[in-house]
C-alpha cells in the first residue's frame, strides 16, 4: 500500500475493490484521502462505486467511511461482551501460552549457544517468542 501511494502521480486513480480494505478507522481513512488529495490522484471503490474526483464522490467516501468505522465498533462491542460472559460462565480462557510452556526448553538450547531462529524452528514458536523468553 505505502508503495502504491508513493509511486502514484497527479491525474493518477488508486483503485480499490472495497473501502474497508483500505483503513481500520475514519482518521486513518482520512489521512489516506488527504495524502492522495495532495497528490492530486483521486480514489475509486469498486463496490461502493465511489470516485473521489467528484463532490458526490468525496461525500460517499466521508459517509461510508463513517458506517464502517461504527460497524466496527459495534463488532468490537459485541466481541468483548461475549468474552466477558463467557469467561463469568467459566467458558473462555485464552488461547495456551505457547512460548512460555516452552521458556525452560528455550533457556536451555540458549546455553547451549543455540541461535534464536534455530531454537524458533526447533521448538516451532516465532523468533519474538524466543527472545521475549530470553529477555524476561
Amino acid at each position: 500500500m505505502e508503495a502504491a501511494l508513493d509511486y502514484a502521480r497527479e491525474g493518477d486513480a488508486l483503485v480499490v475493490t472495497k473501502l474497508d480494505r483500505l483503513a481500520r478507522s475514519v482518521a486513518h481513512l482520512v489521512s489516506l484521502g488527504e495524502r492522495l488529495d495532495a497528490k492530486g490522484v483521486s480514489l475509486k471503490v469498486l463496490e461502493q462505486a465511489i470516485d473521489t474526483s467528484t463532490p458526490t464522490g468525496r461525500l460517499m467516501f466521508n459517509m461510508l467511511g463513517a458506517i464502517a468505522q461504527f460497524e466496527r465498533e459495534l463488532m468490537l462491542e459485541r466481541q468483548r461482551e461475549g468474552v466477558a460472559k463467557a469467561k463469568a460462565e467459566g467458558k473462555y480462557r485464552g488461547r495456551a501460552p505457547t512460548a512460555r510452556a516452552k521458556a525452560s526448553e528455550v533457556r536451555r538450547l540458549h546455553s547451549e549457544s543455540v541461535g534464536a531462529t534455530e531454537i524458533a524452528q526447533r521448538l516451532r514458536i516465532s523468533r519474538a517468542s524466543v527472545y521475549r523468553v530470553l529477555g524476561a
